[in-house]
């Protein structure tokens, strides 16, 4: 699992920096659709995407099921993702939605819906917007999608 979302992040963050560059003259977001992109329920999601996110307007991408926001592309959604299973990683709840909260490629954040299926992910620069002023935004959208699991925490797994 550590290698896919590894692979995962590699891929968003050579994305976010191609976008980076080449948004700046405006035009499509250059993305990769997810593997589930095809998903109903991402359809749902992506019509009811927000026009503001953080603060940026939204822009147009290239991708099927996918969403950005701001010129450069500060925020960018994948809808389709492999969603992760039980994890170790920091899970936080932010208006009735868990995510997963991955800092390690700092300044670009990814957050994953977590327990969503299909999956969702948001990729945040830093640099151009709030990782959660951004998940708060898209919390409305993304609690469409039906959720399998949530976050636990230590006390929770304990028989007292």
């Amino acid at each position: 699992m550590t290698s896919h979302r590894t692979r995962l992040l590699a891929l968003a963050t050579a994305a976010l920096a191609s976008a980076t560059l080449l948004t700046g003259c405006a035009g499509d977001v250059p993305m990769e659709a997810a593997e589930n992109a095809n998903d109903p329920a991402c359809a749902d999601v992506i019509v009811r995407l927000p026009d503001t996110v953080a603060g940026l307007e939204r822009r147009t991408t290239n991708a099927q099921s996918t969403g950005a926001w701001g010129d450069p592309a500060g925020v960018q959604l994948q809808c389709g993702v492999e969603p992760s299973g039980p994890t170790t990683d920091t899970c936080v709840n932010v208006d009735g939605v868990d995510w997963i909260m991955d800092d390690s490629q700092a300044p670009l954040y990814r957050f994953e819906a977590y327990g969503r299926s299909p999956g969702l992910a948001v990729f945040v620069n830093s640099e151009y917007a709030s990782g959660t002023a951004a998940v708060l935004d898209l919390g409305t959208v993304v609690r469409e999608l039906p959720q399998t699991r949530e976050c636990v925490g230590l006390v929770d797994t304990l028989d007292l």
